[in-house]
């Protein structure tokens, strides 16, 4: 199996999957999988769970084996409905995992790939760049400018410049200067390097680092829930032995075990009512295919309690260059000092790298082709060394001999140029102003500065220690997107302020500020000014300042402090390694999905898949709604579950015989099956309201079920429990054997109020025949209100209804049964229509 290592050309797809049968998946630790049963054993010791078999247990003990196993069908149809949502949500979440895996491209069948970094096999030529967290350990076979941080091995913070193999000329010691190697970073650069280890045969493999994936944690919604869940699990217990205790004494005329069994059904009944079990539910549903549909619309959740916080988003700070931008690059513009226009076109294609990466050095190039002037006429001299490109000195240079001279070919910002330039002051005026003109007509200029030496010895060993001579500007164009000024309107609706973050100049990004409508466009920020700031300082600039130009990486996690200092909920958006803190800093960090480094995605908490600026507003937009709707379904069940709880406290302090209560145990079994599938499916379905980008964004500070929802849940609740209970009652006393006819209005109106809860609740200002009209082509809307339906029809005339305790109703009884549920909850519509009213 040592042939793979003479294969210099790329491997073939065959012997790609021969080389991964061989050595296996490029991977340290191998993903552990689910245990289906200890899922389903998790799912049955939810406090519900525990209490619906108990009751099951005593039916049987009661000597109702019809009622129990009545029961336990029951309890397995919410337990699969249950284990069907949790498969179903990790299947989502393992979808949304293989879109975030990390990626690599690789040469095989003679032609670039782009594969999973899992399925790289030793012989493969992998192409790494800037950016890039390498996968596998490999010898390095070409590279420009290749340097490397290798402190995750090492421990030594000073990168590492990497040189071809046969270039090594010194002693080499373990790390080696030609060889690459997993877990490492690639700051600066690119190469090709043949894979030679992969997996634990790698030296971060050996070393035994442990990079199995996190254990999955619970959102801040998922704990403030869970708590919630937790207070009213106490509560039913200790509800549970106040109404056992109040109906063993309320039957002094029973026996005492019917009298210990009815008593403990009866607070089963209670306790059972009062757990809002669904809550957890709800929030793993809601967030996992939330996530889920932002990942169709180019948006990828890293992170899941991300998609909670995108709805508060206040501050969205964004690069210029391909988020505002196209992000395609092409020379507009050139100005000659002094010179010919092919020298300034020459020399400017020799200042490029030779395997260019940067987006404009491919427009150079481009733009070189163009007058003829070819990569191989460009480079096909003696390179004797390089100046690199950082950006703090934002210029590079390449030290050529061409037809035996040395030359010098320079370019970078003008602002660096000019000072390593020889100009008089009236010709640096000049200069300057042309840089304006450029700059205004929203150009990206690049100087161009050349010079040729006559020895080797003389060539400078740094760019600013050079002597150059001015050739020219070059003006770069990338224009905006189109639906970029659309969408900051959009931004200023919705009460979020879009900062432009540039490395460009400040003229530059006023001009296109300007072209999209960002607000104080001329107010800027330089690089050079926020150096001199103190934190203090720059907390107060931020407040009036939209546009920071000149930023190198660093300065960007400043300005999100600043903002976060001042209450902001800031997004971030980022491409490089270096950009990676700034990600971190932020409350949404989003990384640039095409031309973003795997750092930063691993750094973000979204990847943007198509680098587009609208998508960052429909994320927003669909962060919103998930939020929304999470709070809808909480209100919802609170809602639903108040007039089952008050039903079943009620009825033995009235002193209602237990035969004759309006609820047992299997009747509350029967409400959580349209419960569970109506607060999980329809309710995370539910479109964003029309107004959803019309408000500020919400305080991240408030709670998820606040003061104004909880009185609305009560209020609705009991009203609902009001029209039920009367009715129950009302029919009751005409006639104490009626207790069937009785249940079955009562349950009924339960079970048709929830219907028409929830498209109630849909909205908090559109009326029901506007929510039902915007989802009259749902399916699955459609589907679950038809089988809400049916559930009702065969639970009243089939012959379950005699299993349920439950007697056909006529069609008058059950036309009533409607019209007092509609009743129960259309009247909030009037409440709508009043607050519509005032808002006028």
């Amino acid at each position: 199996m040592e042939n793979y290592k003479m294969n210099l050309k790329g491997l073939s797809s065959e012997e790609a999957r021969k080389l991964q049968e061989y050595f296996g998946k490029n991977e340290l630790v191998k993903e552990k999988k689910g245990n289906f049963i200890k899922k389903v054993i998790h799912i049955i010791c939810e406090p519900m769970f525990l209490l619906l078999i108990v009751a099951a247990v005593i039916y049987f003990i009661l000597g109702e084996p019809r009622d129990g196993s009545i029961m336990l069908i029951f309890v397995i149809g919410i337990i699969s409905i249950d284990v069907i949502q949790e498969w179903k949500t990790d299947k989502t979440l393992n979808a949304l995992k293989d879109l975030s895996a990390p990626h690599i491209t690789v040469i095989r069948d003679g032609k670039e790939n782009r594969i999973a970094s899992i399925d790289l096999v030793p012989g493969d030529l992998m192409v790494i760049h800037e950016g890039v967290k390498i996968p596998a350990d490999g010898v390095i076979l070409s590279c420009n400018d290749l340097c490397v941080d290798e402190s995750s091995l090492t421990g030594e913070a000073e990168g590492v410049w990497k040189v071809v193999k046969n270039d090594v000329t010194e002693k080499s010691d373990y790390w080696r200067r030609d060889y690459c190697y997993a877990g490492t970073l690639v700051t600066q650069g690119t190469a090709t390097v043949l894979i030679d280890k992969i997996g634990v045969s790698t030296e971060y493999g050996k070393i035994g680092v442990d990079i199995a994936s996190a254990p999955d944690e619970d959102t801040p919604l998922q704990k403030q829930t869970g708590k919630l869940v937790k207070v009213c699990a106490l509560i039913a217990i200790v509800l549970f032995l106040a109404v056992g205790t109040f109906t063993y004494f309320n039957i002094p005329d029973h026996s005492f075990k019917p009298r210990i069994i009815e008593s403990i059904l009866s607070g089963i009944t209670l306790a059972m009512a009062m757990i809002p079990e669904e809550f957890p539910v709800i929030m793993t549903v809601f967030l996992s295919m939330g996530a889920w549909r932002l990942a169709k619309k180019q948006s990828l959740v890293r992170k899941l309690p991300s998609v909670e916080t995108l709805g508060a988003i206040s501050v969205l700070c964004v690069d210029k260059t391909g988020t505002i931008t196209m992000n395609k690059m092409s020379v507009q513009e050139t100005w000659t000092f002094n010179c010919d226009n092919n020298i300034l076109i020459e020399t400017m294609g020799l200042g490029c790298e030779t395997d260019a990466y940067d987006p404009m050095e491919k427009a150079m190039l481009s733009y070189c082709n163009e007058f003829g002037i070819t990569k191989e006429h460009l480079f096909n001299d003696e390179l004797i060394t390089e100046y690199a490109f950082t950006n703090e000195l934002k210029m590079m240079g390449h030290v050529w001999r061409r037809d035996g001279e040395i030359v010098i070919a320079a370019k970078g910002s003008p602002e660096r140029i000019l000072t390593i330039c020889n100009l008089s002051d009236k010709d640096r005026e000049l200069v300057e102003q042309k840089i304006l003109e450029m700059s205004m007509e929203g150009l990206r200029v690049i100087a161009v500065a050349t010079r040729k030496l006559e020895r080797e010895i003389d060539i400078p060993k740094k760019i600013t220690e050079c002597s150059l001579n001015l050739l020219g500007l070059i003006g770069l164009t990338d224009p905006p997107r189109e639906s970029v000024k659309k969408d900051i309107e959009v931004c200023k609706k919705a009460g979020i302020r879009v900062v432009m973050i540039t490395g460009d100049n400040g003229v530059t990004a006023a001009s296109i500020a300007k072209k999209i409508g960002m607000k104080d466009s001329d107010n800027i920020i330089t690089g050079d000014m926020i150096n001199s700031m103190s934190d203090e300082e720059l907390c107060e600039k931020v407040k009036n300042v939209n546009i920071f130009s000149r930023v190198v990486p660093e300065h960007k996690m400043r300005i999100v402090k600043a903002f976060k200092e001042n209450g902001k909920i800031v997004a971030m958006t980022g491409d490089g390694v270096n950009d990676a803190p700034a990600l971190k800093y932020a409350d949404i960090g989003i990384a640039m999905g095409k031309r973003g480094s795997e750092v930063a995605r691993e750094a973000a908490d979204l990847i943007l898949m198509d680098d587009n600026f609208t998508t960052i507003v429909e994320t927003i937009k669909d962060g919103r709604r998930i939020y929304d709707n999470i709070r809808k379904a909480v209100g919802y069940v609170f809602t639903i579950h108040i007039p089952i709880a008050f039903a079943s406290l009620l009825a033995p302090i009235l002193g209602i015989s237990p035969a004759a209560i309006l609820l047992l145990p299997i009747h509350v079994v029967l409400l959580e099956l349209i419960i569970d599938p109506t607060c999980s499916i329809v309710l995370e379905r539910q479109p964003a309201e029309e107004d959803i980008m019309d408000r500020n964004p919400r305080n991240p500070k408030e709670k998820l079920l606040n003061l104004r929802l909880f009185t609305k849940s009560i209020i609705q609740g009991l009203v609902i429990f009001a029209a039920s209970f009367i009715t129950y009652l009302f029919i009751l006393k005409q006639n104490v054997e009626n207790s069937s006819v009785a249940r079955a209005m009562g349950i009924v109106i339960i079970m048709i109020s929830n219907l028409f809860l929830v498209q109630v609740n849909s909205s908090n200002d559109d009326f029901v025949f506007q929510t039902v009209r915007r989802l009259m082509k749902d399916k699955v809307m459609w589907a679950v209100n038809i089988l809400t339906i049916l559930v009702v029809l065969v639970v009243l005339y089939t012959p379950i209804a005699s299993f349920l305790k439950f007697e056909a109703l006529t069609g008058v009884q059950f036309l009533a049964s409607v019209i007092i549920a509609a009743s129960a909850v259309l009247w909030y519509e009037i409440i709508k229509l009043i607050k519509k009213l005032k808002a006028i």
